[in-house]
């Protein structure tokens, strides 16, 4: 792990003669000016939930609706912004469920035109990040639109943001594509490139 400090410093001599991005890593808490509450009241500044329905052994994804704020991570007096925007699934957190089927769900948790037998089995998934927890961010270190160090993606790589120790964030990872991130891992290490969960995965071992 880099420090904030050292992080920043990376950031504002990404634009300078010579420099080249660097993808690195980081901790610090999470925290942001605008939180926003969940049921619980608990301050969230993002909040991903997915309604998805199940092919297979797959599960198909209906319905994603994100809720974020801007945020960062910081360590005393110092300040790293995330790049919201790119956060996907890099976000690695331990998920809230509910499986059922779709004759349980209120009609209003539908989009508008998906139409499901009653009988199919659905489920809702929720990925948050609370301004109370701390993270680990892996990225690249670059200038904002406002010349805010940030946090990206870049080089290929997805930004990665999580709040689990490694172990526990490669259980999960591992439990939802564990295939990928294999196939993914074997990628990286002969030079071809990976996907995104495989990235994930490659840099939270480290």
């Amino acid at each position: 792990d880099l420090a904030l400090a050292d992080v920043i410093a990376l950031a504002h001599g990404a634009s300078g003669p010579g420099s080249s991005p660097r993808y690195v890593r980081t901790r610090g808490r999470i925290s942001s000016e605008e939180e926003f509450p969940d049921e619980n009241d608990r301050p969230l500044v993002y909040r991903r939930q997915r309604l998805q329905r199940r092919v297979g052994r797959a599960w198909t994804t209906l319905d994603d609706d994100r809720v974020a704020v801007p945020f960062g991570i910081e360590d005393r007096q110092v300040f790293l912004a995330v790049d919201v925007d790119v956060l996907g699934d890099g976000l690695v957190v331990v998920p809230r469920e509910a499986v059922g089927v779709a004759g349980d769900l209120p009609a209003t948790m539908l989009p508008q035109g998906v139409t499901l037998m009653p009988e199919a089995v659905v489920r809702v998934r929720i990925d948050q990040l609370s301004a109370i927890e701390q993270a680990t961010i892996a990225g690249v270190p670059t200038l904002g639109p406002s010349g805010e160090p940030t946090m990206t993606a870049g080089m290929g790589r997805p930004l990665i943001v999580t709040t689990l120790a490694p172990d526990e964030a490669m259980r999960i990872l591992g439990s939802e594509r564990r295939g990928t991130v294999k196939a993914a891992a074997l990628l990286l290490v002969a030079g071809a490139g990976c996907l995104a969960l495989g990235l994930v995965a490659v840099v939270l071992a480290l």
